[in-house]
C-alpha cells in the first residue's frame, strides 16, 4: 500500500532504534513506521551501516572458550522451552506487519476497550519503561487537551486527526515532548485509529480527564 507520509519521526530517535538503545514500545512504534516508510527506513539502514562499520574497526578481543562449551550452549538451548508466536501477516491489513505480531493478528483481533465518549482503546504487552497502546477515535471527535511529562509518539493507522499546528494522515507520527500542548480532533470523514507511545503519564488539567486517567493508564 503506497502512502503519502509528510510528518516523520525525528533522526535522534531512528539513531536510538538501531543503536538498540530505546524502549520495547518506542521500538515497536519505529518498526511499525519505518515498515510503512521508505524514508525513514533509508535512513536506519544507513544507520545500521555505520554500525556494522565501526564494529568492523574495533579491535579484535577473542576470549578462548572452554572444551564443550559450544555443544553445552546448544544442549541448553534444544532442551529450553519453545515459545514461538506465529502470526500470519496480511499485506492489506491497516495494521503493519510488527503491530500484527503484537496483536496477533489483524485488526480483528483488536481486544478494544471503552474509554468513554466512543473512544476505545487497547493496551499492548511490552515493557514497563514505556507503554504502547492502540487508539480508537470516532470521526469528529477530540482528545482532552493535555500537555506530556515525557515523550508521546502517535503513528496514525487509519483516518487522520487535526492538531494545533498539523494535519496527521495514515503514516504520519507526531512527536510531542514536555513543551507541547495540544488538543488532537479526529478528521470528520473517517474513525481515526492510531498507535500511541509514551515514556511518562500524560498531563491532564481538567477534573473529568484526571480521574479517566487513573483508570486508562494514560
Amino acid at each position: 500500500m503506497k502512502q503519502n507520509i509528510k510528518q516523520h519521526l525525528t533522526e535522534d530517535i531512528l539513531m536510538g532504534y538501531a543503536a538498540g538503545t530505546l524502549p520495547e514500545a518506542f521500538n515497536l512504534m519505529v518498526a511499525s513506521h519505518v515498515s510503512m516508510c521508505d524514508v525513514c527506513r533509508a535512513v536506519v539502514e544507513s544507520y545500521d551501516a555505520v554500525g556494522g562499520e565501526i564494529l568492523a574497526q574495533e579491535p579484535s578481543n577473542e576470549i578462548a572458550l572452554a572444551p564443550g562449551s559450544f555443544a553445552a550452549t546448544m544442549a541448553l538451548i534444544a532442551g529450553g522451552p519453545v515459545d514461538e508466536i506465529s502470526v500470519s501477516r496480511k499485506p492489506d491489513s491497516i495494521l503493519p506487519g510488527p503491530l500484527q505480531d503484537y496483536v496477533g493478528g489483524d485488526l480483528d483481533s483488536v481486544k478494544w476497550r471503552s474509554i468513554g465518549l466512543g473512544v476505545k482503546q487497547a493496551i499492548l504487552p511490552t515493557s514497563r519503561d514505556a507503554s504502547a497502546r492502540l487508539l480508537y477515535i470516532p470521526a469528529g471527535a477530540a482528545m482532552p487537551d493535555h500537555g506530556h511529562h515525557g515523550t508521546e509518539m502517535t503513528l496514525v493507522l487509519q483516518g487522520a486527526f487535526q492538531d494545533d499546528d498539523d494535519y496527521f494522515a495514515r503514516g504520519d507520527v507526531e512527536v510531542a515532548d514536555s513543551d507541547m500542548h495540544h488538543t488532537p480532533v479526529a478528521d470528520i470523514h473517517e474513525d481515526c485509529i492510531c498507535l500511541a507511545v509514551t515514556d511518562a503519564p500524560l498531563q491532564f488539567q481538567g477534573l473529568i480527564p484526571k480521574i479517566a486517567q487513573r483508570f486508562a493508564r494514560i
